[in-house]
């Protein structure tokens, strides 16, 4: 059959790839099993780990800046200055305090330690090269400071909102946590961080202080707000500072033309580390399938693992999703051959992909699958 038009736009897959690199892997065994597919790459990021990478590739300028990391050992962040007005400057709070900076595995000593003073280093150094306008992508973050460090390293609240003032400031992210409560930033991201149920408490009193004096510098309580949770509520120390929350994985389909790829695909892959409940809330991969269902373009999702069932799917417009923890048939073969294995699974799935459109050219519906390496489906071709 002739080829097809595939999409491809993951998110990053944790620690283990970028976007970009995933991106690639996925690209890389779909042409070992079908070269004649027209292949568009478009590398999508919520917030998190990823997004200045994926901006880089599309706009701006590309900055370097020696900030403070997550506990205090300087770190190399780097950020984009669009000059094109209003200049704007994207930053990614994971470049100054993400997991990935802690030097190792997260521990309780490390989830009361981290800060997020990198990220205000950061901010500062954008108005200084004449932002006038701060995206901070938020997500990936290994503190739940609330943002404390960020509006210290600011010179505190009253100094930063001086120094931000006629500033745009947009908080990235696609977490509609609060800051505190049952799924507040200690509570639900904090275990990831390496808390355990007594740090936790901590890290929520913590939170519920600096609260406080949040709601007293923005004249109203903040924490409540969707996203205040986000990246250890760093968005509720943006929002207190006079930002807004806009969807993260909105600014990047805007900048990488994202709704123009997807009508013009036949097929659009996404993935991310964790598919899970998560990814239909406002995460990239639900983003694309509401894209993609539009045009009634079947979705098909690469993940680290998969936690969803066929119902799940059926509902958020996924046609299949398939495991590269089942593919490489181990959790550690996954994450430490994370290229290789997403670029083999994505060679088999491709195999058995036969095109699903009709020989009136019209895409027929798809029985949502999970897992199983051949579907099949009353409206699908064989290979």
């Amino acid at each position: 059959m002739a080829g097809t038009n595939v999409l491809i736009a993951p998110d990053c897959f944790g620690d283990s790839l970028t976007a970009v690199q995933a991106a690639q892997a996925v690209a890389q065994g779909w042409r070992r099993s079908r070269p004649e597919d027209r292949l568009i790459l478009a590398p999508q990021s919520d917030g998190g780990p990823g997004f200045v990478e994926v901006l880089a590739s599309r706009l701006g300028e590309v900055h370097t800046t020696v900030v403070s990391g997550p506990l205090s050992d300087d770190v190399e962040a780097q950020w984009v200055l669009d000059t094109d007005p209003p200049v704007t400057a994207y930053i990614e709070c994971a470049q100054a305090c993400g997991l990935a900076l802690l030097g190792g595995p997260p521990t309780v000593r490390t989830a009361l330690d981290a800060h997020s003073r990198g990220v205000g280093q950061l901010v500062a150094a954008a108005r200084e090269a004449g932002a006038g306008r701060i995206v901070v992508g938020l997500g990936g973050s290994g503190c739940t400071d609330g943002g404390r460090g960020m509006v210290e390293a600011l010179g505190g609240l009253t100094a930063a909102k001086e120094l931000l003032d006629g500033i745009e400031l947009i908080a990235a992210s696609d977490v509609e946590h609060p800051l505190l409560g049952p799924r507040g930033a200690a509570a639900v991201f904090g275990p990831q961080k390496g808390a355990d149920p007594d740090t936790v408490a901590v890290l929520e009193d913590r939170l519920a202080a600096w609260a406080e004096e949040l709601t007293v510098a923005a004249g109203r309580p903040v924490g409540d707000d969707p996203g205040a949770g986000a990246a250890g509520g760093i968005g509720a120390a943006l929002i207190a500072l006079g930002g807004r929350r806009e969807s993260g994985a909105a600014i990047i389909a805007e900048h990488t033309g994202l709704v123009d790829d997807v009508a013009a695909a036949d097929l659009v892959i996404t993935g991310e580390g964790r598919f899970d409940d998560q990814s239909l809330h406002g995460k990239v991969v639900s983003a694309l399938a509401s894209a993609a269902r539009a045009h009634r373009i079947p979705v098909l999702v690469l993940a680290g693992q998969v936690t969803l069932d066929e119902s799940s799917l059926g509902a958020a417009g996924i046609a299949w999703a398939y495991s590269i923890t089942d593919h490489a048939e181990s959790v550690q073969r996954a994450i430490e051959d994370a290229a290789d294995q997403l670029s083999g699974l994505a060679s088999v799935v491709a195999s058995t992909y036969g095109g699903i459109r009709s020989e009136q050219g019209t895409v027929e519906e798809v029985e949502p699958q999970v897992g199983r390496l051949h579907p099949r489906t009353s409206t699908q071709e064989s290979p």
